[in-house]
């Protein structure tokens, strides 16, 4: 009976370490002194609600999480623990409640001390602390026993609830070892999380800068040589492209403040229809260039409200990727469509398409299926449409092309109106 009832018992204090690794580890909640309590104190409950009673004491393994939640969720969480014990104690109730008060107090002064240090302590050393204070506990209940039997009920006298509180004891400390290692194992892997995490936007920040360096060096270097041949033949005729290439460099720099923070300076009411009109003009030549049919059908014209400018600015983004994707004789087609409160920017291309793994890694900073590119472009886009409460998806099949849709909130779904 006594085992059966402390196999529960270990099942029970073990269950809110689990329940924070599974649920709570990585949501604020899990961050929450006051949660630890209580999970921790709802696990002493469970304990108390099912002991093994003997010689008027319930024995049970309540201090393994009272000591816990004093030691890795600190004072706060140690209290709570405390109040909920001392309160189902008194609920109890019984001849020696007494005895089980002083008990549970002379347990939760030890971890109290060490509260407000634990954490200076090595992984090891804290474990050691742990399995220090449940002997401490299991002394401290062996002792208040002893005091009952032997002296209060001296009368009495019968040595059982000493063997059954060896073997509580045991697995007390058992129980309280197996806890600690396994809160070293969430604080190992918070870690070790935390440190991939910044290892990673060390190497983002590095290809950053280094992406940086080689598109701005550039234009710069080209600037150079031709300063250079304006100081030795005193002929301006080289301005025009140096201005270009400063051009250039400043809209490189643009883009990476963009893929940052995309700045909407002017937000305005508009159609839909007037933008896209606006792209396809300026996009027109770069198609005809390469042979390729740029056309657009405006199917829906919705009204919306945000920078005009920054829209523009994603759209030829995607549709210049469409052109320089797709062969000459090729279509890249524009189109408009109403969802349910939002309108829809359909761009397809004919072009050599995308496999499964491209695909997933589209919009992935540096990543582009171009010979010359740093991906930064679609990285934009996709920002700006997002700030916009927008969302961008792809869809691609090799050698068939691939279909680029945008979804964006409507001003007013009333004034979607079709187009004439």
């Amino acid at each position: 009976m006594l085992a059966e009832k402390l196999l529960l018992h270990i099942l029970i204090i073990l269950a809110p370490m689990f329940l924070y690794s599974v649920f709570l580890e990585n949501r604020r909640l899990g961050k929450s002194r006051i949660m630890t309590g209580l999970l921790h104190g709802a696990a002493a409950f469970l304990c108390m609600c099912f002991p093994f009673v003997s010689y008027g004491f319930h024995w049970d393994l309540r201090y393994v999480p009272l000591v816990i939640s004093f030691l890795y969720g600190g004072p706060v969480a140690g209290g709570i623990v405390y109040v909920i014990i001392i309160a189902m104690r008194i609920a109890i109730g019984g001849p020696v409640l007494l005895y089980g008060i002083a008990i549970v107090s002379a347990c939760a002064f030890v971890p109290l001390l060490f509260s407000g240090r634990f954490y200076r302590y090595m992984p090891k050393q804290r474990v050691m602390i742990s399995i220090m204070t449940a002997v401490w506990s299991a002394f401290t209940a062996f002792c208040t026993v002893t005091v009952y039997v032997f002296v209060v009920n001296a009368d009495r006298i019968n040595a059982k609830p000493m063997y059954d509180l060896v073997w509580i004891g045991i697995i007390q400390i058992m129980g309280m070892t197996v806890s600690a290692l396994m809160y070293e194992r969430i604080i190992e892997r918070k870690a070790m999380r935390k440190e991939m995490e910044r290892a990673e936007k060390m190497n983002t920040l590095g290809e950053l800068a280094a992406s940086i360096a080689h598109e701005v060096r550039n234009p710069l270097t080209v600037v150079k040589g031709f300063l250079q041949l304006m100081q030795q033949e005193q002929n301006y005729q080289y301005v025009p492209l140096i201005l270009t290439e400063v051009e250039r460099a400043e809209k490189i720099i643009s883009d990476y403040l963009n893929f940052a923070k995309p700045q909407f300076r002017k937000i305005e009411s508009f159609y839909l229809s007037n933008v896209i009109s606006d792209v396809i003009m300026l996009l027109e030549p770069l198609a005809a260039n390469k042979y390729i049919q740029l056309k657009s059908e405006i199917h829906v014209n919705p009204l919306l409200e945000t920078d005009s400018d920054q829209l523009k600015q994603a759209l030829i983004n995607i549709i210049k990727n469409a052109i320089e994707a797709t062969s000459q004789g090729g279509t890249v087609a524009i189109r408009t469509d109403a969802g349910k409160g939002e309108a829809q920017i359909i761009i397809a291309d004919t072009g050599k398409g995308m496999t499964k793994e491209q695909l997933a890694r589209i919009g992935t900073l540096f990543y582009t299926t171009k010979e010359k590119g740093t991906g930064l472009g679609t990285m934009v886009s996709l920002r700006i449409i997002e700030a916009m409460n927008g969302k961008l998806s792809y869809t691609s099949e090799p050698s068939v092309g691939t279909e680029a849709v945008i979804c964006l909130p409507v001003k007013e779904e009333k004034r979607m109106r079709r187009a004439q």
